[in-house]
């Protein structure tokens, strides 16, 4: 229990009556202070509710539990921490009507997939394009969650639509994508030689990276048949034939 600072008292004041001064209440006067402090301390420390009898095995022998949870709980009532009955058991918790004061706000990063990230890439190097153009470069479908996560990312946005048969929309970046990859206008995205230089793409042809790392013989006598295939490579992405088409204005 809290200790009362002593005060000082003023001599010219009578001091009343010894019968007519209010006494400590039997309640009080019968919990042990030291007993107080366990519980407190107990309750303080522990990540989950207590009960009464994981308490009792902490206190002197003797000690009434229930009047040092009723004492405690008239100490932190109406305080910033309460102590409060959870399921039977007993814990310190934050006040209720606090919540509000308490309340954290963070951002949490979301990786994109594989998929997300081609489409942004196909995007920013191809705007305004649609989303069959999108397919046809990377060669597959993509899924409408796709474009759904890089909205909600804030990278992209539709505007316009193609004139063409069903008049498709079309999908540009937006400011927010060029001030996360640090970029003033679009004119600043990297040229092919630019992520060459970088190590993002591979000088050579797919094909040929995979037969120097292979170590399958079978891999070299289907060679010929092979290098005469076409082959693609990231850098077609960002080809000079498709170069970026620029937002008017």
């Amino acid at each position: 229990m809290t200790s009362i600072p002593a005060i000082p008292i003023d001599p010219t004041v009578v001091a009343a009556p010894a019968e007519a001064m209010p006494g400590p209440t039997t309640t009080d006067a019968a919990i042990d202070p030291q007993a107080l402090r366990i519980v407190e301390a107990v309750l303080f420390a522990s990540a989950e509710p207590v009960d009464a009898r994981a308490l009792a095995a902490r206190l002197p022998a003797g000690t009434d539990v229930d009047a040092a949870i009723a004492a405690l709980e008239a100490h932190y009532a109406g305080r910033g921490v309460n102590l409060m009955r959870v399921a039977g058991r007993f814990a310190l918790r934050t006040a209720p009507d606090l919540a509000g004061v308490l309340k954290l706000e963070t951002v949490v990063g979301r990786k994109l997939s594989r998929a997300a990230v081609e489409t942004l890439a196909i995007i920013a190097y191809h705007q305004p394009i649609t989303r069959t153009e999108v397919e046809e470069i990377r060669g597959v479908a993509l899924s409408r969650g796709t474009l759904d996560t890089l909205m909600e990312a804030g990278w992209i946005k539709p505007k316009g639509h193609r004139e063409t048969p069903g008049r498709p929309a079309t999908w540009v970046t937006t400011e927010v994508f060029l001030s996360h990859f640090g970029l003033d206008s679009l004119d600043d995205l990297p040229g092919v030689e630019d992520l060459r230089a970088a190590g993002l793409l591979d000088a050579r042809p797919a094909i040929s990276a995979y037969r120097e790392t292979s170590e399958d013989p079978a891999a070299d006598e289907a060679a010929p048949d092979e290098a005469s295939a076409p082959s693609e490579t990231a850098a077609e992405i960002v080809h000079e034939d498709h170069e970026p088409h620029r937002q008017a204005g």
